[in-house]
């Protein structure tokens, strides 16, 4: 929200009130508490009249700084609040002097001036990473009365800012104007599924706000040299937090806001969909499956949506008996072909289900401040939402879930939840614009803890489509309503890179678009890209997604690159340990590996996927692409060819090829399963060396056993953690001689 004219004015009506000194410090439990006047004081008559701006430096962990900003602090608190972790290793230190008063954490501290101009400095390293000068905090009030708190931090000469969710523009930030708002608005516009209020910069700092509802962010936008936030309320917390590089950023990020869980191996296979308006029974089901099966495409999943349910009975939760008979029995057949099966619901309920009216008896349907729950025709008629504020509601709705794991449903597509209205009562009391982005968060969190509950931690997983701040914690998420075209799906990974920055650490999208169906060459380009992602489904609205349907080359196509992640399952399961342990997202923007690299800083066309992998999805039916290698000498992971970087370069590929680099050093741990990703990883591995140095060593983890690769001269040698394992390393090690001028070298299993 701009709240200037330009450099001097305050647009019509706007007032402000900026903290112009330091009136004094309080020391409290580790925490300064700091009253900073609006006009400067020079006389007894300057205290007679505010507003006083109350600041309270604090620490939650080492590294992190939360600073809350209060004016009127008599306001009844209300929910929600994100849910946030302390460490119990956090040691502040204070230090004060006639000039400054400095609370440390860790290596970040934030510094307030005593004397002179107001100012509030974050520093690290010996350096300044950003600070709040004069007139940068701020008591704000537009021309209605609307008070607002407003932060600017400012931004160094060549900083770029990252993230505040799956944002679908321009990956650089600068520029924008970003409100965190929940919305149900494609893939498109600045509207966004999921909106996190926090941002990831390559200046060796983020900057998360906590607050649940509505967020402004301009981002050098209304003052250029400014990353600005404001809310409506009386007090605004927000945290620095200090890197120095972004991976640590996010580590510590993710560490307060919460990490994500670890999806079981299976969902990282080929998921397969009904589609979402396409008319289908068991026997168009059955034909699908078995239509993979006899061309050898290998599916792990095959997702049911919307219309497994009866029509204007969104959600019941109950199969449609004119097309599926006998549910359980279905069930059975498609999990006995080695399937896991996923359908789709979402928290609204239709006046036609039943369950509206047992939902409104038990009063576990939101209500509008008359008492009556609330409705509209927006999605289904007469549809309600569920209070997911209640805890009975909340066990209501999950008990519905139970009886279809009960019937061999293995997970669920948690669609929408953006659509949360303002004009209601919340059973806990929440205040409903702080509700609104929050919802989702309950909602998913209901769901991901059914299915732990049932399936237990390690196979719980769900599909999302809305998120907040601690929605990484409950994993799978996909970019929502895409257009069948190129630009879409450049969009698309534009935004599943801002998630990833974010905090998220898994991400797919609708292979070929969402609207629309795709050209054969779209379908094909987007397999590759599918198939090089986190997470992979075949999914559209109007038209089925079976590869066949597109053209028989579409089938070569979908089978080459499906074989290719499943043997890449080693490496891409040892990369989502680590964004679970880490934060650390298995999809990452150029600039989250190569922080120091110039070039990365705006690439949005091309990811690393996990630590070694780059790849670049192609955008043209004529396979011409661009893109950026970094330094050191990158090898073609498809074909063994190299490239020397620092350099752009430009390739042509036919459909069954993606520029997919391996990283200078690395040791690619590759599968010996094709058709499956759930296997025994380290059964048979291969570890493919590419371009490791003489005295280099690298260690690759594989599930629980370690490889060590050392190359001495023109040899390689290979130790594992256990021996005695089926890798055929004698007495623990094993020798290969290196295939001399390809940069190529592979370590093959007895």
């Amino acid at each position: 929200m701009k709240f200037t004219d330009g450099y001097w004015l305050l647009r019509e009506g706007v007032t402000a009130a900026h903290p112009a000194e330091v009136l004094d410090v309080i020391e409290q439990d580790g925490a300064l508490e700091i009253h900073a006047p609006t006009r400067p004081i020079r006389s007894r008559g300057d205290l007679m009249t505010g507003p006083v701006v109350t600041i309270r430096a604090h620490t939650p962990m080492p590294d992190v700084i939360g600073l809350t900003l209060t004016h009127f602090a008599g306001g009844a608190p209300r929910g929600p609040e994100f849910e946030l972790a302390e460490s119990a290793g956090t040691d502040p230190r204070i230090s004060s002097d006639d000039e400054h008063v400095t609370l440390t954490s860790g290596a970040l501290s934030v510094r307030f001036a005593r004397t002179g101009p107001w100012q509030v400095d974050f520093l690290a390293g010996g350096r300044t990473l950003t600070a709040s000068g004069p007139k940068s905090m701020g008591i704000m009030r537009d021309a209605t009365g609307a008070h607002y708190l407003r932060e600017q931090l400012d931004l160094r000469v060549g900083t770029s800012v990252y993230g505040l969710g799956e944002r679908f523009g321009p990956l650089v930030r600068n520029g924008q104007v970003v409100d965190v708002w929940q919305s149900d608005g494609g893939t498109c516009s600045e509207q966004a599924y999921k909106n996190v209020p926090f941002f990831l910069t390559d200046a060796g700092y983020g900057v998360f706000v906590d607050h649940p509802g509505k967020v402004s962010f301009e981002v050098a936008s209304e003052v250029v040299s400014r990353a600005q936030f404001s809310a409506e309320t009386q007090e605004l917390t927000y945290y620095v937090i200090h890197g120095p590089t972004p991976k640590d950023i996010l580590r510590r990020y993710t560490a307060l806001t919460g990490r994500p869980a670890l999806p079981p191996a299976w969902s990282f296979g080929l998921w397969l969909s009904t589609s979402f308006t396409t008319s289908y029974d068991e026997e168009t089901v059955t034909s699908f499956v078995d239509g993979m099966r006899e061309r050898e495409l290998p599916l792990s999943v095959f997702h049911f949506d919307c219309f497994w349910m009866r029509e204007f009975h969104w959600c019941d939760f109950r199969w449609d008996p004119r097309v599926f008979p006998d549910p359980e029995g279905m069930l059975a057949r498609l999990k006995a072909k080695g399937l896991r099966v996923s359908v789709w619901i979402n928290p609204y309920i239709a006046q036609r289900s039943p369950l509206f009216a047992e939902g409104r008896a038990l009063g576990h349907l939101l209500r509008r401040p008359d008492g009556g729950v609330w409705q509209w025709d927006m999605w289904q008629p007469g549809m309600a939402l569920v209070d997911f504020t209640s805890p009975a509601a909340r066990d209501w709705y999950a008990a519905k879930l139970e009886a279809l794991l009960a019937q061999g449903v293995d997970c669920f597509k948690t669609d929408f939840g953006e659509r949360v209205p303002l004009d209601v009562t919340w059973s806990d009391g929440s205040d409903p614009e702080r509700m609104h982005n929050y919802y989702t968060y309950l909602y998913n969190r209901t769901v991901f803890d059914v299915l732990r509950k049932h399936r237990g931690e390690q196979e719980a997983v769900v599909f999302g489509r809305s998120a907040t701040t601690g929605s990484q914690r409950f994993p799978v998420h996909w970019g929502g309503d895409c257009e069948a075209t190129y630009e879409s799906m450049a969009e698309s990974l534009r935004g599943g890179l801002s998630l990833g920055l974010s905090g998220f650490g898994y991400w797919s999208h609708d292979i070929g678009g969402f609207e629309g169906t795709p050209s054969p060459a779209l379908f094909k380009r987007w397999l590759a890209f599918g198939l090089l992602s986190s997470h992979s489904r075949l999914h559209g609205s109007s038209s089925y997604r079976v590869p066949w349907l597109i053209d028989e080359e579409s089938v070569d196509v979908a089978r080459h690159f499906t074989r290719l992640k499943l043997r890449l399952m080693p490496y891409l399961y040892e990369a989502a340990r680590t964004a679970h342990a880490e934060g650390v997202p298995m999809m990452r923007a150029m600039v989250l590996e190569f922080p120091d690299d110039p070039g990365c800083a705006h690439l949005e066309r091309q990811y690393m996927l996990g630590p070694d992998l780059l790849v670049a999805p192609v955008f043209s039916d004529e396979g011409e692409v661009t893109y950026y290698v970094p330094e050191g000498t990158w090898t073609h992971y498809l074909t063994g060819r190299t490239v020397t970087g620092p350099r752009w370069v430009r390739e042509r590929h036919g459909f069954r090829s993606v520029p997919l680099l391996v990283r200078p050093g690395a040791v690619i741990p590759v599968g010996a399963v094709a058709d499956r990703p759930d296997y025994e990883h380290a059964d048979g591995v291969t570890l493919r060396v590419f371009g490791l140095e003489r005295g280099e060593r690298r260690v690759v983890r594989v599930g629980e056993v370690a490889f060590t690769v050392v190359r001495e001269g023109d040899a390689l040698r290979a130790s594992c953690s256990d021996p005695a394992g089926p890798w055929g390393l004698a007495a623990g090690d094993r020798e290969v001689r290196a295939a001399a001028g390809t940069g190529l070298l592979t370590l093959e299993p007895a």
